[in-house]
């Protein structure tokens, strides 16, 4: 008996299986939690209305946040609502006047180490500006960058398909062109859900993107101007409009609405 049809049912299914799979993985998130950790905090966003007060906090207002942002943050259901089990950021303008929502886990949630992961879709049009990242909850060592911030995710509307990571210090920040960072292309990024992570360690900070290892800052254990990373940080999600980077080539003149929507927060630290 001949073995032909065998063999195309056997490669059918593996058609069939291998798709099931690259569907699966389109849908689910890919994680990366590194072994030895547990679940310490966690925000599934699974229940309707404005964020829980009881884990996130809101910085509101204006005057540019340091990078000539042109959006005023507000406290309103209009710029951030938890709706269907995502937290949607919405950024919107009346009359060119931007108005945007920025929430922080600050005296909620402050951690020391861990593993830090986020699925989130970024939004498209030239002017965003959407950040994952965190700040320390008291300036030990000095205000910024003395006391440091982490970049989870940074992206600018004018690259759709990148994706930046980056830590500053006083020692490593942007504004002399020292910081620690890196991007890549993530294809999809403002169309799909996307898992950014972060491990951080007393020796080192860790970026993933979609369980897939992404960037790499070891600490050079020389004292806290490089890295003062030892001390409680705060998680912070926001949607800037235009500012030094995200309106470095200007605002997209039809667009009145962006949103930045996040599937679920979740904080690890080991055992």
């Amino acid at each position: 008996m001949s073995r032909r049809p065998l063999v195309k049912n056997r490669i059918l299914l593996c058609v069939i299986i291998t798709a099931g799979l690259f569907s699966s993985c389109d849908k689910e998130p890919v994680s990366a939690v590194p072994e030895g950790m547990t679940l310490v905090w966690s925000d599934e966003f699974d229940q309707d209305g404005a964020p829980d007060p009881d884990k996130w906090a809101y910085s509101t207002g204006g005057n540019g946040w340091g990078n000539g942002e042109l959006q005023f943050y507000t406290d309103k259901r209009e710029n951030s609502i938890v709706k269907d089990g995502k937290l949607i950021l919405t950024a919107q303008s009346e009359n060119g006047l931007w108005t945007s929502a920025r929430l922080k886990t600050q005296h909620k949630g402050d951690w020391t180490y861990g593993f830090f992961e986020i699925r989130a879709k970024v939004p498209r049009g030239r002017g965003t500006w959407p950040a994952i990242w965190m700040l320390p909850t008291f300036m030990k060592y000095g205000n910024w960058p003395r006391s440091g911030e982490i970049d989870i995710m940074e992206h600018v509307g004018f690259e759709p398909d990148i994706i930046h990571t980056s830590v500053h210090t006083n020692a490593y920040n942007h504004k002399i062109g020292t910081h620690k960072t890196a991007h890549d292309t993530v294809r999809g990024a403002t169309r799909k859900f996307q898992t950014y992570a972060m491990e951080w360690d007393p020796d080192y900070i860790q970026w993933y993107i979609n369980g897939e290892p992404f960037y790499r800052f070891d600490n050079p254990h020389i004292s806290n101007a490089e890295w003062p990373f030892d001390i409680p940080f705060y998680l912070i999600l926001n949607l800037a409009i235009g500012g030094t980077w995200g309106g470095q080539q200007g605002i997209d003149e039809k667009m009145e609405k962006a949103e930045m929507i996040v599937d679920y927060v979740r904080v690890y630290q080991k055992n």
